[in-house]
């Protein structure tokens, strides 16, 4: 015949065996949320620095124009510094004279991953000089810095 203290015993064995097995199976999901999360917040970073790159280059483009970008810029390359792994491409092709060019814009991250942006742009004067876009004094910004800690104002 089995005593009280016995049956006690085996159940508290149990007992012990199943919370192990319950901590471990919410170890390992908690292991498994945290390498998801990191994945999708790697992603997103790399979502982000893809449009700002897809930014500056269709920015590049309808700055310069379609016509005068194709011929002083590379249309395949890699990035500079702080991207050098990100390899980038710029198709422009024309509809005809007058018509919006059709600017297509794709970036490749160091994983293969490739993001794309399209858009159309104006045509420009060609016969007008390009424009130098500077201001008219320079700027001190570390003086303005000073004058506005200083509650100078601007």
């Amino acid at each position: 015949m089995v005593s009280g203290r016995s049956r006690r015993r085996g159940f508290a064995l149990i007992d012990a065996i199943l919370g192990g097995a319950l901590l471990a199976l919410g170890l390992a999901s908690v292991v498994t949320l945290s390498q998801r999360s990191l994945a999708m917040l790697q992603r997103g970073e790399h979502e982000a620095m893809a449009a700002a790159i897809l930014d500056e280059l269709l920015a590049q483009v309808v700055v310069e124009g379609p016509r005068r970008y194709a011929e002083i810029r590379e249309s395949t390359g890699r990035l500079a510094a702080p991207w050098p792994d990100w390899e980038y491409a710029v198709e422009i092709e024309s509809e005809g004279d007058g018509d919006a060019w059709n600017v297509l814009a794709m970036v490749r991250d160091p994983a293969g991953v490739e993001y794309r942006c399209a858009t159309r742009v104006a045509p420009q004067n060609e016969e007008a000089e390009p424009v130098e876009r500077a201001p008219e004094k320079p700027i001190d910004r570390p003086g303005r810095l000073d004058a506005q800690e200083s509650g100078g104002g601007n």
